[in-house]
């Protein structure tokens, strides 16, 4: 039955420390700048994405436009 005990113990103790995370407002803030961060890099990425293309038909114009001028 010692065993038990120490096991409700522990549990006792994890529940505490789960209670004093969520009353934590520096964690929940921190998760907030988490999540803002996390969006924006999903926004810059689908911008990139779709911009890639249409920069690499640019450059490829140039690069042409640069030989043939050059004489290659």
């Amino acid at each position: 039955m010692l065993g038990q005990h120490w096991i409700n113990q522990i549990g006792n103790l994890l529940m505490s420390c789960f209670r004093r995370l969520i009353r934590n407002e520096s964690a929940a803030t921190a998760i907030e700048y988490g999540l803002i961060a996390a969006g924006i890099s999903v926004a810059i990425i689908g911008i990139v994405t779709s911009i890639g293309g249409q920069l690499s038909t640019t450059f490829t114009s140039i690069s042409t436009g640069l030989s043939s001028a050059n004489g290659k």
